[in-house]
């Protein structure tokens, strides 16, 4: 799990989050039309599934974006991140925090969801985060009670921890843009894209902001 230069570099752009599947084939096909559309970073998301439902999916999708030069990370799963070969882990308040998965994965890549709090941002960096999340920027369907962030809280965040920052939260093509105005390296989506009619035409046009 080798934290490369050019993982590293892809932490800029549409960050494409799965959406729930039980269907691994699906699931494929989904994150293939993503990266197709040119998303920089894939988080396996899978909150609900056994462990060995979520390392097979995991594993297939690590080969998968492997294969297109696009770094996979697994939310919260310290251990399905190493088994799978994942290029990374994403933490969340309740999890492990930067530095114990450092010691678990030297070389990969680790982010931690900051929500609104600019210490939790200044706590990641020093415990050797590479990215931070920020959000919900926007209300989300995904996490309707979770605490805003104001949006100049993203700069303010990046500024505090010195990290690529990730936005998260109710972003979808027409709000993506005042996000990316606002300092966000990242705008981190599942289902303003993967529930998109054309799930590479959206990943495109999420992808076109950053140009």
């Amino acid at each position: 799990m080798a934290r490369s230069a050019s993982a590293t570099r892809a932490l800029r752009g549409l960050y494409a989050i799965t959406p729930p599947h039980t269907d691994t084939e699906r699931l494929l096909d989904l994150v293939g039309r993503a990266i197709a559309g040119g998303a920089a970073l894939v988080q396996y998301r899978a909150k609900d599934l056994p462990a060995d439902a979520m390392l097979e999916q995991a594993s297939a999708l690590a080969t998968l974006c492997r294969a297109h030069g696009v770094p996979l990370i697994v939310n919260d799963r310290v251990d399905i991140a190493a088994a799978a070969h994942a290029d990374g882990v994403h933490l969340g308040r309740d999890d492990v925090d930067a530095r114990q998965a450092r010691a678990s994965l030297p070389d990969a890549i680790v982010g931690v969801s900051c929500y609104a709090d600019l210490e939790r941002a200044r706590a990641a960096a020093r415990d050797g985060a590479d990215y931070i999340g920020i959000g919900s920027v926007f209300a989300s369907s995904t996490k309707p009670n979770a605490v805003r962030a104001p949006l100049e809280l993203l700069a303010a965040a990046r500024r505090e921890s010195g990290l690529p920052v990730a936005a998260i939260g109710g972003i979808d093509t027409t709000n993506a843009p005042q996000a990316v105005a606002a300092g966000a390296d990242m705008v981190a989506v599942i289902s303003s894209l993967f529930d998109a009619p054309d799930v590479e035409a959206a990943a495109r046009r999420f992808a076109s902001f950053f140009r």
